[in-house]
């Protein structure tokens, strides 16, 4: 039997990118008139609403796209979804022939490379069906390596700087990353965003083109720790974001525009008019449009002040509801000592210890390996009975919470992508 040649793993990078664009026949700025349009979407535009959809499935997409909607954000959970459907069984199977070849490569660089074909191919599918911006997020192995994550999204540019964004998680690592990548030009869409103060500091360091709000899940946790009904939380700290991040930009200190996501219902759409993106689950989108409302009804939210559905008898002093929309002299006063520091010399930790002197370590937290598995275990919405301690002593915010929940479910649906992945290789799918 003929001895396998040895590959070197240098040459891994062009030979996936070549693999991964084989057959891509992009129609970049051609396909616009293929589809209708919608005067409800138009209204949100002129407005100032750049309309994204929340989704990764062709068809679910197909359905609502029209001429005023110009991105498409997936995650680690959305892909999933798709991976698991089977549809991309062969292009595993491909992958690792391809990587075969690299005997020196390891068990995890195989996973990442093969977690990287299938974001990117994926990405690649939904450009050419709508020519679409779309946003592919990294491994989450990388959320907390600066130079992997920069190396791997100029990687995800580089397979289509026309069209591709990439997402990078709010963590001490990923605001490094962030910031490297866009003075070296590559957009970024930074994600797992909870407060106007989070995104603040996101805004000043990390420069990317776009912070979030997962909005949805904050309305959630206060109705699933029966706090309230939950209305208008998510909504409110949205708009304190928008307000926080647009006064940046007019200022000159950023370029940064407010993504509202994690909407859970039409309504919120409706709410939140004015905002720079929304980027809506089609669910939600069909929701709002089936309010039929006339474009006129349409007026910009921005300057709106909701009531939230907190329950009288709960203090929101106790669980640190103002970590969502408030931005502190004391957090100012921090990121303006920090920018006259040399932040590219940073590590993750210098980062964490730097909040920390400026007595801001409830924003950047270093959390204990026991309290991430209890995250983990727990899911997307935090179980308040958990957290009463540290939110009473002030070393967490429930902004930071959220990030930490949100950071461990996409873990967890990352490892059930990867396990879809070795089961393939194995051919034992489970």
């Amino acid at each position: 039997m003929a001895k396998q040649k040895k590959k070197d793993v240098s040459a891994i990078k062009d030979e996936i990118s070549k693999f991964v664009r084989t057959s891509f026949s992009p129609q970049f700025g051609k396909l616009k008139n293929k589809f209708t349009q919608n005067p409800i979407w138009q209204r949100l535009r002129e407005i100032g609403s750049e309309l994204w959809l929340d989704t990764g499935s062709i068809d679910e997409a197909g359905q609502l796209w029209t001429q005023e909607i110009s991105a498409l954000t997936t995650n680690n959970t959305l892909l999933n979804r798709e991976v698991q459907k089977g549809q991309y069984d062969s292009l595993v199977a491909e992958a690792n022939a391809i990587l075969t070849g690299y005997t020196e490569l390891s068990e995890r660089q195989r996973m990442l490379e093969i977690a990287f074909i299938l974001n990117a191919k994926h990405g690649l599918r939904l450009v050419e069906k709508f020519d679409a911006y779309v946003s592919v997020e990294e491994h989450t192995a990388l959320a907390n390596d600066v130079n992997l994550a920069v190396e791997y999204a100029h990687r995800y540019y580089a397979i289509c700087p026309q069209r591709f964004i990439v997402k990078i998680p709010f963590t001490p690592a990923g605001l490094l990353a962030t910031r490297r990548l866009s003075k070296e030009g590559v957009p970024v869409n930074h994600t797992l965003g909870f407060s106007a103060r989070q995104n603040y500091v996101i805004a000043r360091i990390g420069q990317p083109q776009y912070v979030n709000v997962f909005l949805g899940r904050l309305n959630s946790f206060i109705v699933d720790n029966k706090l309230g009904s939950g209305a208008y939380v998510g909504e409110k700290a949205t708009l304190a974001s928008q307000a926080a991040v647009k006064k940046l930009r007019q200022a000159g200190k950023t370029v940064s525009r407010q993504i509202g996501a994690s909407f859970r219902e039409g309504a919120q759409i409706r709410d939140l008019v004015g905002i720079d993106v929304m980027t809506m689950p089609p669910k939600v989108a069909g929701e709002f449009l089936s309010l039929n409302m006339a474009p006129g009804q349409l007026t910009d939210k921005t300057g709106m002040n909701y009531k939230i559905g907190l329950a009288d008898n709960v203090d929101p002093v106790s669980i640190r509801l103002g970590t969502l929309w408030d931005i502190d002299d004391k957090l100012v006063a921090c990121l303006d000592a920090l920018e006259k520091e040399n932040l590219d010399d940073f590590t993750p930790d210098d980062l964490i210890d730097f909040f920390q002197k400026h007595n801001c370590g409830d924003v950047l937290v270093r959390w204990s390996d026991s309290q991430i598995a209890t995250s983990t275990k727990e899911g997307k919405i935090p179980r308040l009975e958990n957290w009463r301690d540290a939110l009473a002593d002030k070393s967490i915010g429930l902004d930071s919470l959220m990030n930490l929940a949100g950071l461990c479910s996409f873990m967890t649906d990352q490892k059930a992508m990867d396990e879809r992945v070795a089961g393939v290789l194995t051919s034992t799918v489970k």
